[in-house]
């Protein structure tokens, strides 16, 4: 049998009609094979960190339970980004959404393509914010 791990994910989204990317986004993830959606903290609209000059995010963090390995997990998560149009021109630059492993089971990993935890996640008061919303009875 394969290990369940529980997994933490950052949203956010500050182009189009925010919530409603925020929504499809949460959408598409329960329709991935070996995630089971949990549950969502609040969204929060929140200033843009970096990057030029941009409108105000929607974010939030939800909680996913996985058998995928972090590596598979970004690659879907990466795949909804790029089918709800989100485009890498930009660091810290305005996006459609936005979504980041923040937090996999106890792991820690540091690849090019991924580290977790999240290296800036202790810089985000929205994921602070929304992790303690979500581990609040767990602890």
């Amino acid at each position: 049998m394969i290990k369940s791990n529980k997994a933490y994910i950052g949203i956010g989204s500050n182009l189009g009609d925010r919530r409603r990317n925020i929504n499809k986004a949460i959408e598409l993830v329960r329709l991935i094979k070996g995630v089971e959606f949990k549950n969502i903290s609040s969204i929060y609209e929140t200033e843009p960190v970096g990057g030029p000059e941009q409108s105000k995010f929607l974010n939030g963090v939800f909680e996913i339970e996985t058998n995928l390995k972090p590596p598979a997990l970004l690659k879907h998560l990466k795949d909804i980004e790029k089918h709800l149009g989100r485009k890498k021109n930009l660091r810290d630059g305005p996006r459609t959404i936005d979504l980041d492993i923040l937090l996999y089971g106890n792991k820690k990993i540091k690849t090019k393509e991924l580290t977790i935890p999240h290296p800036r996640m202790h810089k985000r008061e929205f994921v602070l914010k929304g992790l303690k919303e979500l581990t609040r009875n767990t602890l």
